[in-house]
């Protein structure tokens, strides 16, 4: 090769080594944004936007999708942040860690000769590993009643006693067959408002007022209409309006929509929720017939109620039948009533399938926010917890993991095995910085602990907070749910390995509008 050709592999090479390291950057200043704030000691972060709006939060996920972050890289790891919270809806600080381990470690291991190939090979090979004897070592939660539950909810939770209790308590209520549910989302239950009281309402709750103030604040023994539509006349065009034959179409159909009214009427409904607005006719009749109606319901809200007081959502269309049939469809509830103060409307035991909301309260609309993300958390653990078992949290079972996997590494041949390094290195990350936010040496108490373990063969040591000794995490009640750190440990893969696969750094053409020349 002659010395142009070095020159110029050198410097192929330096740009690929510069590509990476820039990115490698980028992702450790977003997990530095969001580790502070791990484990029992964890600190809160403080976002603050251009008119001086502040978000305070411990909250992985929120801190990740409210701040600013230009660069692609940094880009990435949110969006893998946001599919973690999607998923399991918790464990996105630990993905956002790990994920800086792994990509930094990779990182040393280019510069140290090794192809980047190599490193990838052996990263998969390592969280392919670890995900496997997590997934051995995860218990079931059978019972509901089970006092590990509780322990769930209180860790994910950050250790607030009333909002673990809210969690479980509406947890029992809804049943592991619901929590087991496919598509269903547990966290989707959590209000929080300002001035609230903390309680479990056996029912739904849904956010908008009643269409205005004539309404019946409170019914009993509630028939309920669910309409998946508008409470309006069907449209007709304005140009065959203009017109005799289409004028007289408008007043057959307005007669039918004061037929379809009159007829909710008569069926005694005490409720009607719709999923888009209804005009003054509809609202005047209603209004005078005593009954409550809640008009542009969101679309999740609306399903919620039809399913839990056994109410089938029907069309406008649909009032045209018999009501014989309309009554069939209808919903019913114990007791449905307006909170004027929390502007909500409650629906209380339904008499469809058995649900729960969790009402969080908070002393002043500042806090709302994060007592709510807090509840949510703990919701989406308690459900990750049931669908796929428990582990010992504080860091425990990664470190047990990276023990593992450092035992597959002699097994492995060539230069793969520098890529399992990096995987050990992620899979120790939590401990180290849950350990050095409670403020201890990590150092120091890495090894400890990994003595320890070795020494007990067990798979749940790791550092008790408060006194910084090694302590049984299963013993101190610190556990988490298994799908949450699976999740998170194959998240984190997937982003170091996409991150340290990217060669090269191209900005995209802006495509311009075409001209047009006129001839």
């Amino acid at each position: 090769m002659s010395l142009k050709q070095q020159a110029s592999a050198g410097a192929e090479v330096n740009e690929s080594m510069a590509a990476l390291v820039n990115n490698a950057n980028a992702v450790r200043a977003i997990a530095a944004a969001v580790e502070g704030t791990l484990g029992p000691r964890g600190l809160d972060t403080m976002l603050v936007d251009k008119f001086g709006e502040v978000v305070i939060t411990n909250d992985g996920v929120t801190i990740l999708t409210m701040m600013e972050a230009n660069h692609p890289a940094a880009r990435m790891v949110i969006n893998i942040a946001r599919a973690q919270q999607e998923e399991v809806g918790d464990g996105t600080t630990t993905a956002t860690v790990m994920a800086g381990a792994m990509v930094a470690a990779g990182v040393e291991q280019v510069a140290r000769g090794v192809p980047v190939s190599r490193v990838i090979e052996g990263l998969k090979a390592g969280v392919q590993e670890a995900l496997q004897y997590i997934g051995r070592k995860a218990r079931p939660l059978v019972e509901m009643e089970d006092p590990a539950l509780w322990q769930v909810a209180l860790i994910a939770g950050r250790e607030h006693r009333d909002i673990a209790e809210l969690v479980v308590q509406a947890a029992r209520l809804v049943g592991r067959e619901k929590l087991l549910e496919r598509g269903y989302k547990f966290a989707d239950n959590i209000t929080a408002r300002a001035g609230a009281e903390n309680q479990v309402l056996t029912g739904i709750i849904i956010d908008k007022e009643p269409v205005n103030r004539q309404m019946p604040r409170e019914v009993e023994d509630c028939r309920i209409l669910v309409i998946d539509d508008a409470l309006q006349p069907e449209e007709i065009e304005e140009e065959a309006l203009a017109t005799e034959a289409g004028f007289a179409r408008y007043m057959e159909l307005l007669q039918q929509h004061r037929s379809a009214v009159q007829k909710i009427i008569d069926l005694g409904v005490g409720l009607v929720l719709v999923d888009r607005g209804i005009d003054d006719t509809a609202e005047e009749m209603l209004t005078d017939a005593g009954i409550m109606v809640v008009q542009r319901v969101a679309a999740r809200e609306l399903r919620r109620a039809a399913e839990h007081t056994g109410a089938r959502m029907i069309k406008r269309t649909g009032l045209k039948k018999d009501v014989d049939v309309l009554r069939s469809w209808l919903g019913r509830a114990r007791r449905v009533y307006h909170d004027e103060k929390l502007a909500q409307v409650w629906i209380v035991e339904g008499n469809g399938k058995p649900t729960a909301t969790v009402v969080v309260g908070a002393a002043t609309a500042e806090v709302v926010g994060e007592r709510e993300r807090i509840a949510r958390d703990a919701a989406s653990a308690v459900q990750a917890a049931v669908r796929g078992g428990i582990v010992p949290g504080g860091g425990a079972i990664e470190l047990a993991a990276s023990r593992q996997v450092e035992k597959m590494r002699a097994r492995l041949k060539g230069m793969a095995a520098y890529g399992v390094d990096c995987v050990v290195e992620a899979l120790r990350r939590p401990l180290a910085q849950i350990v050095a936010n409670a403020g201890f040496n990590p150092l120091e108490k890495m090894g400890d602990v990994l003595s320890a373990q070795a020494e007990r063969d067990s798979d749940s040591l790791a550092i008790d907070c408060d006194s910084g000794q090694v302590a049984d995490m299963l013993s101190l009640g610190v556990l988490d749910p298994a799908p949450v750190k699976l999740h998170a440990l194959r998240a984190a893969g997937e982003i170091a390995g996409a991150i340290l696969r990217i060669d090269t750094i191209i900005k995209k053409r802006e495509d311009k509008p075409a001209q047009h020349k006129e001839g």
